[in-house]
């Protein structure tokens, strides 16, 4: 029997929300079930995945989206929940996914952002600040209306815009301002012609230094003055956001900074904070949800992935083991667009490891302790996590790992409920 439920995304607007990427398309009764089991506070994003994501995984985002609302049609569901066209850089990228009904378009211009603009020694007129604020300076036209200022946020921080911190704010992200106001303005005029519902992120999180709050504050502004309205904004935070690893750093002074940008955007909008790098962040996400009082978003994509491998570490383990000696063949060229710490030396190869329990523990556990309170994975987790598209497009391997998957749908489910249900719980017990 056909089901009558319209399972078509929708704009979530402010209400919290979390992501669920899913490489494989198979993961969405698993996010479903850790959704459902926390009761809906939070409201769900089941079709998520980065043009570079689909590129890797060879997916298209016709592809994406139906699997996502199949799933939800089978199981029924008749809540809101959201789609994320995620990094999003050129005016192609938005055709494509917004042609397959996504409705939340997260702009990334990390192609425009100097990710060096911190290291820039600012001494002197002739200094390498200076030469880089004056190759930019044609393309900035905002330095008057915050040279010389101190805004004091509500609730928040007083910022001083003094010379060196506009003109690093605009090395580092006057380009990028730019780049986005325009992206943001397609993406208007392509969903209205279109008659859909539609929401932008825009993400500048992918950054080796943190985003200050001065600079959350001219991007915002600058955003809102180019009638650019946004639901949410990804900064770079403070402390090391790895992918497949809880956070590292001092949870103290992440939650002032988070507290801090969290002002700015009330202030300036209100929008949500948005938390990239999501999965397994669990030391996090109370923090976060106190911190923005509720106004957040989390984006998670390799985790359902790395859940996937410990079904096929359960119910298949000499395929396992052939992935890990593959992903550890592939880490060191994989690993080249992610900031990672992990090292094929610092686990010992499967064939080192006779026991399945330990082998699945090495490669995936979570949650070790450290001594400054705050959680993350074995290293080999953080190996797996980087050579996904390598796995999954490969030959063998790939189709090997979809039919473990497609014969233990229960174990993927549950795996996938009692994973999420940790974070979702985790982000309840801050709001």
């Amino acid at each position: 029997m056909t089901s009558t439920v319209d399972t078509r995304p929708v704009a979530l607007g402010l209400e919290p929300s979390f992501g669920f990427g899913d490489r494989l398309g198979l993961a969405t009764p698993g996010h479903l079930e850790a959704l459902r089991n926390e009761g809906g506070a939070i409201r769900g994003i089941f079709a998520q995945q980065s043009i570079r994501e689909m590129n890797r995984t060879r997916r298209t985002p016709q592809q994406v989206m139906a699997a996502a609302t199949s799933a939800l049609g089978r199981a029924g569901f008749d809540q809101p929940w959201g789609a994320d066209a995620d990094h999003l850089k050129t005016s192609q990228d938005v055709d494509v996914t917004a042609d397959a009904g996504f409705v939340f378009f997260t702009i990334d211009p990390s192609d425009a952002v100097d990710p060096d603009a911190d290291d820039y020694d600012a001494d002197g007129n002739d200094s390498p600040l200076a030469r880089a604020f004056a190759e930019v300076r044609e393309e900035v036209d905002w330095i008057e209306q915050y040279e010389g200022r101190t805004v004091q946020v509500a609730d928040g921080p007083a910022i001083t815009f003094d010379p060196v911190t506009v003109q690093r704010a605009a090395v580092k992200y006057g380009r990028a301002i730019n780049h986005a106001v325009q992206l943001a303005h397609y993406i208007r005029l392509t969903a209205e012609k279109r008659n859909q519902p539609w929401e932008i992120e825009l993400s500048v999180d992918e950054t080796p230094q943190p985003t200050t709050p001065a600079e959350h504050y001219i991007i915002a502004d600058q955003l809102r003055r180019n009638d650019v309205r946004i639901v949410s904004l990804a900064p770079r935070f403070v402390g090391e956001l790895e992918k497949g690893v809880d956070y590292k750093g001092d949870l103290a002074a992440l939650e002032m900074s988070m507290k801090e940008h969290a002002a700015i955007a009330r202030e300036l909008g209100p929008y949500k904070l948005s938390l990239h790098s999501g999965s397994d962040k669990l030391s996090m996400y109370t923090i976060f949800a106190r911190a923005t009082r509720g106004l957040f978003h989390v984006k998670t994509a390799g985790t359902s992935y790395l859940e996937a491998l410990r079904v096929v570490a359960r119910h298949d383990e000499p395929l396992f083991r052939r992935i890990i000696d593959f992903a550890r063949s592939r880490y060191d060229e994989d690993k080249a667009t992610y900031h990672v710490s992990a090292t094929v030396e610092s686990v010992p190869p499967p064939s080192q490891i006779t026991d399945a329990e330990e082998l699945e523990r090495c490669y995936l556990q979570l949650w070790s302790e450290t001594t400054t309170g705050a959680g993350f994975t074995e290293p080999g987790r953080q190996i797996l996590h980087c050579t996904f598209g390598s796995v999954l497009t490969d030959g063998e391997l790939g189709r090997a790992v979809q039919q473990v998957l497609e014969r233990e749908p229960g174990t993927y489910r549950e795996v996938l409920a009692e994973h999420f249900g940790r974070h979702l719980a985790a982000l309840r017990a801050g709001m």
